[in-house]
C-alpha cells in the first residue's frame, strides 16, 4: 500500500529528498505523497526510506491505498518505463 504523511509533520525536509519516486512534495501545510507514485521503495530499497528518516514517525501505510507487494512492483516497473 502506498504511504502517506499525517498532520504530526514538522516540515524537517527530510523525506523529499529520499524518496526514489519523487512522489513526496510540500503541500498546502505538510508534505504529501502522491499515492500514484509511491511504491513503499519496492524496487529501489527494501525498506520505505521516507519512513527511515523521518523524526517523528509520521509516514503510515495508507488504508485508502492497499496494494500487495506485486501491485507495488508492478508500479515500480511502470514508472520506470515511463522513465
Amino acid at each position: 500500500m502506498a504511504l502517506m504523511i499525517t498532520d504530526e509533520c514538522i516540515n524537517c525536509d527530510v523525506c523529499e529528498p529520499e524518496c526514489p519516486n519523487e512522489a513526496i512534495y510540500q503541500g498546502d501545510e505538510i508534505y504529501e505523497i502522491d499515492p500514484n507514485l509511491c511504491t513503499e521503495c519496492v524496487g529501489h530499497y527494501d525498506t520505505p526510506q521516507c519512513v527511515d528518516v523521518c523524526p517523528v514517525d509520521c509516514i503510515p501505510a495508507n488504508p485508502d491505498r492497499v496494494e500487495s507487494q506485486e501491485e507495488l512492483q508492478a508500479k515500480y516497473e511502470a514508472l520506470m518505463a515511463a522513465k
